[in-house]
Parts: structure tokens; sequence; C-alpha cells
């Protein structure tokens, strides 16, 4: 009897262990096709699952349902969409479920770039389209959200590589990159804001504009100190790359008809800072506006090499400009560049 008894209960156990084997490491298409499917926030473990066997991608619900009850999965889920493919086992569909592979984006902000560029960025995605990203950023309302004083968020938007899931609206992905600056532009930085009488904006404008003019890292405190220099004594910043933004790419050369165009944010035809950033900074561009190296340059001018020469008057100034058109000069068989508009050069005061 008892030997009869432990025969049926090995049948028995070999069944479930075929039965469970099937349902766990067997394919329910193969196919190959890819299924996409969207778990919602705030679903339960019950009905991801039902979504999965509604797509085919798992045959009985009730032995992952005891899996996840064994493992502790079965009490979260994570909302996003995930993309299965043809072929893929029942246990590697729960297996992406329970690591929450979901679908996600690399969209990589650099530093520099701007409003055009990281709006593009995301409509490559479909996170944004261009129009949508656009009005986003400079929407009233939620510019007093985030408590962002400039006129759009412009500078605002930190440079790093963002992983954005599939699906995210396209506000909590903006909410993120501000949240990010905020974290790089911690306490401590504020506190130095205060001292120098800066607000948060301020710093980000003129570090937006030592992101656009230093190539060079040791060179964005000097730049800075420029800068300082000038608002100190009352004298336009004349930076180049005000003169462009929001008129044409910041790729393109800078004419003299640039520099007299009155905009807004033109230094060139304004006093002091324009209204807001015109690029995200990075972290050593905000480090640089706000601890200014101590120097009492007042002026630079390119050397062409991504470095620049520093000047305290505009004779000194004058002079390393000649120097520099000279040997312009003689490296282009006479041929010598104009250098009448180079980074931060009050040449024609």
């Amino acid at each position: 009897m008892k030997s009869n008894l432990k025969i049926i209960v090995l049948s028995i156990a070999s069944l479930f262990m075929a039965y469970a084997g099937l349902q766990l490491f067997v394919p329910t298409d193969w196919s190959g096709r890819q299924v996409e499917i969207r778990i919602p926030e705030g679903a339960t473990y019950r009905q991801a699952l039902t979504l999965l066997a509604r797509n085919n991608l798992i045959r009985d619900r009730n032995i992952f349902i005891l899996i996840g009850k064994l493992t502790g999965f079965d009490k979260r889920v994570r909302a996003g969409y995930y993309s299965f493919f043809g072929r893929m086992t029942p246990y590697q569909v729960f297996k992406r479920l329970r690591d929450g592979k979901i679908i996600e984006f690399e969209v990589t902000v650099l530093e520099g770039d701007s409003l055009p560029e990281i709006g593009a960025k995301l409509a490559a995605y479909r996170i944004a389209s261009v129009e949508e990203f656009s009005r986003l950023v400079r929407d009233p309302d939620f510019l007093m959200e985030l408590n962002v004083q400039g006129p759009s968020l412009e500078g605002y938007l930190f440079p790093q590589t963002y992983k954005i899931p599939k699906g995210i609206p396209p506000r909590s992905v903006l909410r993120v990159m501000v949240r990010t600056l905020r974290e790089e532009f911690d306490s401590r930085l504020q506190e130095r804001a205060r001292e120098l009488g800066w607000s948060e904006n301020g710093v980000l404008t003129l570090a937006s504009i030592i992101e656009k003019e230093a190539a060079a890292d040791s060179e964005r405190p000097v730049i800075s100190a420029v800068y300082h220099n000038r608002i100190r004594q009352g004298m336009p910043l004349q930076a180049d790359p005000t003169a462009i933004y929001g008129v044409k790419s910041s790729r393109e050369k800078i004419t003299p008809r640039d520099i007299r165009k009155r905009t807004e944010y033109n230094t060139y035809t304004i006093k002091g800072l324009p209204p807001g950033p015109i690029a995200s900074p990075g972290k050593k561009s905000i480090l640089a506006a706000l601890y200014p190296a101590e120097v009492s340059y007042l002026y630079f001018v390119s050397r062409g090499n991504g470095t620049h020469y520093f000047s305290r008057t505009l004779p000194e100034h004058s002079a390393a400009i000649r120097r520099i058109r000279e040997q312009k000069a003689v490296s282009n068989g006479g041929a010598g560049e104009d250098l009448s508009l180079t980074a931060g050069d009050p040449s024609e005061e």
C-alpha cells in the first residue's frame, strides 16, 4: 500500500514538474514577433500577469502567482513599457518584468546645449514634439511651479545622460532635469551665490556665457573674472555668444551686423547680464561663475587654439589682437583673420 502511494505521489510530482516546465520554459510563440506591453502606473502584479497572458506571453497565471508569492515579487511591479520577443520563454518574460526592464531612451544633454538642441533630442525619441517642448519650456505656470526666475528653462536643464522611460510625460522629464540641476547647484553653492549678492538665475546666466566662451577648463575662472570685473565697473560684457542667441545657431559665424543688432540678450547693446541663460552650463562653469579668479583682466581674445590672451587695459588688448593677426597672416601666407569679433572682445570701445 505504501509502495503504491509513493508511486502515486512521485507520478503527481513528475506531472507537476513537467507541467511547470512547460509553463516556464517552453515559448508560447515561435514566430519571433515583437510585443510591446504597457504596465500602467499603480497596476498590481496580478493585473500585470493578466496583460502578459492576454498577449500570449505566458500560459498559466497561477504558476506565476505562486512564484510571485514565494519570492515576494507579487507586492511590487514597475510601471512602464516592456518589450518582449517571440521565442522568449515565459520565465524569461517573468524575469524581465521582475527586473523592471522597461524601455528607456538614453538622452544626453551636453554642456553648452541650448533649448533647440535639447528639444530636437527629445523629439528624436518621440518623448515630446518640438512644438510641445517649445511651449512647455516657456510656460509661465510651469516655470512658477519649478521656481525658475528666468524667461524659460534655458540653462536649467542640467547636462548629463538621462535614462528616460518610454511614455513618461514631457513635464516629468523636464522636472527631472531641473531637479538634477538643483542637486548640483546645491545649498553650499546657493549660499555662495547669496554671499556674492547673485540670484540663481544670474549665476546660471553668467555660467552659460562662460560655457560658450571657454574651451580650456583652466580658463573658466579667468573668463568669469573678466565678466565680474566688467559688471563691477559698469562696462558692457560684450560676449559674442549673446549677440546671436535666439537669432541664429551658435555654430554660425558671428558678423558685425550681429553685434549691432538690438536684442534683450545682446550684451553689446545692453548693460549687465541678459534676462536668462543662453545654454546649459556644466558644473565647472557654474563653479567658475561663483568662484572667479582673483585677476584684474577686463579683456580677452582668442588665440585660435581654444585658449585666450587676457589683458588689463585696452592698449594691451589691442596689442594682443595685432599680435594674433600677424601670426595668422604668417601662417595663412599673408591673409590675416579678422579678429574684431572675438570672444569677450570689447575692441570697438
